[in-house]
C-alpha cells in the first residue's frame, strides 16, 4: 500500500484511520443520544404539541406580529449599516490623514463611541431626541436605534479600515509617492480598493452584529422581530415555538447576508465588481495543471516523476 501525502499534512495510516472511525462513530452516537434526550424532555413537557405550533400556520399571526417586527429589524439594520459604512470610511481615512488635528479628532470619536455599549447609546439618543424634539414622535425609537447602531458600528468599521490599510505593504505607498501621486490619490486608487477586499469578512461580521443588535431597541419600545416573537409567545403561550421561529428567521437573514458578501468578495478579487457585484464569477476550465492547493504527491508510486525546471 502506498503512502499518500499532501502539502499540508501526512495521510493517516491504518491505525489513524481506525481511530478516526471510532471517534466518528462515538461522536455520532453521543449526538443522537443528546438530541433524543432533548426531544423526549420537550415532548414530556408538552412543547412539541401541535397546538404550540399551529398559530404560525395562521396568517393573522404573521400579519399582526412577525412581519411588522421583521420589517422593523430589516429597516433599522439596513439604514444603520449604510450609515455606518459611510461613517466608518470617513473616520478611518481621517485617522490616516496627514493633518494631525484631523487624526486626533477622528481618533477621539472612534475610541469614544467604540467604548460605549450600544444600548446606552440608544437610550441616550432616545432621551436627547425626545427632550429637544429633534425627530417626530412616531420615529423616535427608530432614530435612536439607528443612531446607536451607526455610531458604534461606524467606529468599529473605521478601525477595521485603518488596520486593513496599515497591513498592506509599505512599498505600494512608496511607489505611489515616487510616481508623484498625492496622499489622497494613493488612498483612493491604490490602498483603499485592496483594503476593502481584504477586510470584507470582518465587515460582514460587523453587519451581522448590527443586524442582531437591532433587537436591543426592544428596551426603548422599538418594534422588531424579537419583540414581536415575545409578544406572540405571550398571546399563544408558546415561548419555545415562537423563539424558535424567530431564531430561524434571523439565521436565514444572516445566511443571505453572508452569501451576498461572499459573492461580492469573489467579484472584487476577480476584478468584476464595477460591472455587476452579484453576478456569479465564471469558473475557469481545467488547464490540466496541478497547483500547490490541490496536488497529491505519492512518493512511492512507481509512475511518479519529479518535475524540474528546464536546464536542471
Amino acid at each position: 500500500m502506498s503512502v499518500r501525502a499532501t502539502v499540508l499534512y501526512d495521510a493517516p495510516g491504518p491505525r489513524g484511520r481506525r481511530n478516526n472511525l471510532i471517534f466518528t462513530v462515538l461522536t455520532a452516537v453521543v449526538t443522537v443520544a443528546v438530541l433524543g434526550w432533548i426531544g423526549w424532555t420537550l415532548g414530556n413537557n408538552g412543547q412539541l404539541e401541535a397546538a404550540k405550533w399551529t398559530p404560525f400556520l395562521d396568517s393573522l399571526t404573521w400579519r399582526t406580529y412577525i412581519l411588522p417586527g421583521l420589517w422593523g429589524t430589516l429597516k433599522s439594520a439596513f439604514v444603520s449599516i449604510i450609515l455606518a459604512m459611510i461613517l466608518g470610511v470617513i473616520l478611518g481615512l481621517g485617522r490616516l490623514s496627514e493633518v494631525a488635528p484631523v487624526r486626533w479628532v477622528c481618533g477621539v470619536i472612534v475610541e469614544f463611541f467604540r467604548a460605549i455599549p450600544v444600548l446606552l447609546l440608544m437610550i441616550f439618543a432616545y432621551q436627547l431626541f425626545a427632550i429637544y424634539r429633534m425627530v417626530p414622535p412616531r420615529e423616535l425609537a427608530f432614530a435612536a436605534v439607528v443612531f446607536g447602531l451607526t455610531m458604534y458600528n461606524g467606529s468599529v468599521i473605521a478601525e477595521i479600515l485603518r488596520s486593513g490599510i496599515k497591513s498592506l505593504p509599505k512599498g505600494q505607498t512608496e511607489a505611489a509617492r515616487a510616481l508623484g501621486m498625492s496622499h489622497s490619490q494613493t488612498m483612493r486608487t491604490i490602498l483603499l480598493p485592496q483594503a476593502i477586499a481584504a477586510m470584507l469578512p470582518a465587515l460582514v461580521a460587523q453587519m451581522v452584529i448590527a443586524l442582531k443588535d437591532s433587537a436591543l431597541g426592544y428596551q426603548i419600545g422599538y418594534v422588531e422581530v424579537v419583540r414581536s416573537g415575545i409578544q406572540t409567545a405571550s398571546v399563544n403561550q408558546n415561548f419555545l415555538a415562537s423563539l424558535t421561529v424567530v431564531a430561524i428567521i434571523m439565521i436565514l437573514i444572516n445566511w443571505a447576508l453572508t452569501s451576498l458578501a461572499q459573492r461580492i468578495e469573489r467579484q472584487l478579487r476577480a476584478g468584476r465588481a464595477r460591472r455587476n457585484i452579484v453576478a456569479k464569477v465564471p469558473e475557469l476550465p481545467d488547464q490540466g495543471l496541478d497547483t500547490k492547493d490541490n496536488v497529491n504527491v505519492d512518493w512511492h508510486d512507481p509512475d511518479y516523476v519529479e518535475i524540474k525546471n528546464p536546464g536542471q
